[in-house]
């Protein structure tokens, strides 16, 4: 049985703005290589002995792009009317399904994997256990006792490669992820999960009951139109807004009938999630800035400098984030890039 791919492509991607924007977010830019994130999230989903063809879950606002960057004839674009956070939007991809007992493989769009065999690799492990009716995540090897992740505490074995899921953990202070780190057994939740389409289904009707109800009756009024579907927005709107984690992942761990394991892999992933994130990706000059367009550096270092356009001169300053698009310039020390959003609302 082929595995489906869901891809989830509705953020707005805050965090790297002002070249991330409501009208064309993170996803839809090319900031590590030639190609977007959401081409290189299709580019590892190419193998048709593999994966079948994919659902692309994208706002409506992005349908367009979507179009534009997809590359494959067969995908379904799965349009939501309203932003209701991961749990509904992957509601409606499993209700989209003509097989109840698909095998749906959920990611965003918008994270790299520089290691898609080891990606690939886990998912098949994985595939056995998720046939026989568990929900599976993705535990990303630890790089380092990082903040702003949530972790997974991994337990027993269930195969090879593949283990129980012991807990959930929020995103702790530096003491506490060292503190992980230094206990063994944890991973990074990188938010991708393997699972029936009737499992997860299931579970919404266990533990969120609401969220399910809306997203079949927005399903049960959709329009059909080519390759797209829409569900209806105002019964969609009244899906409580809710992250898969918490709404689903979480409760069914701590729950004694629950099936919830972690396939552990290193497959350089990283979500992309900030400016210091795009800076450690990067190459870097002799200088170690990272630099994107056209930039002019004297006796500069170690700064991140990306630009759509315009040039960007500087001299003399190091470990700062310069972003340059269109008519917004944005500037702050490297190792504070999380507080753009603080701008992006602005």
């Amino acid at each position: 049985m082929a595995i489906i791919p869901v891809i989830l492509s509705g953020g707005g991607g805050t965090r790297l703005w002002p070249m991330s924007t409501p009208a064309k977010p993170k996803q839809f830019l090319a900031l590590t290589s030639q190609r977007t994130m959401f081409q290189l999230t299709m580019d590892r989903l190419q193998n048709r002995a593999v994966f079948g063809a994919p659902i692309i879950v994208a706002n409506a606002a992005h349908a367009e792009l979507v179009e534009q960057q997809c590359g494959q004839n067969d995908a379904v674009l799965l349009l939501e009317p309203c932003a209701r956070n991961t749990a509904p939007a992957i509601a409606l991809a499993a209700l989209a399904c003509r097989d109840p007992k698909a095998v749906l493989l959920v990611m965003p769009s918008d994270h790299v994997i520089t290691a898609p065999d080891a990606f690939i690799a886990a998912a098949q492990a994985a595939l056995p256990c998720v046939e026989a009716g568990w929900m599976a995540t993705f535990g990303i090897a630890p790089a380092g006792p990082e903040t702003g992740y949530g972790y997974i505490k991994m337990g027993a074995p269930l195969a090879d490669g593949v283990r129980a899921v012991d807990r959930f953990v929020e995103k702790p202070d530096l003491a506490l992820a060292q503190a992980m780190l230094d206990q063994g057994d944890y991973s990074w939740n990188g938010g991708i999960f393997l699972f029936r389409a009737d499992v997860y289904l299931n579970a919404l009707s266990i533990y969120a009951p609401e969220m399910l109800a809306a997203a079949k009756a927005s399903m049960s009024s959709a329009i059909y139109r080519g390759n797209q579907i829409l569900p209806d927005a105002d019964a969609f709107a009244a899906a409580p807004s809710n992250s898969i984690d918490y709404a689903v992942m979480e409760p069914a761990t701590k729950s004694t009938d629950g099936r919830v394991a972690v396939v552990p892999v290193e497959m350089g992933w990283s979500d992309v999630g900030s400016w210091d994130a795009l800076f450690d990706l990067n190459v870097k000059d002799e200088a170690g800035n990272a630099v994107t367009g056209t930039v002019r550096t004297i006796d500069a270092h170690n700064n991140l400098i990306h630009t759509d356009g315009i040039r960007v001169s500087v001299q003399g300053v190091e470990d700062l984030i310069i972003v340059a698009n269109g008519s917004e310039i944005m500037i702050m020390p490297r190792g504070s890039s999380q507080n753009v959003r603080d701008f992006a609302q602005g």
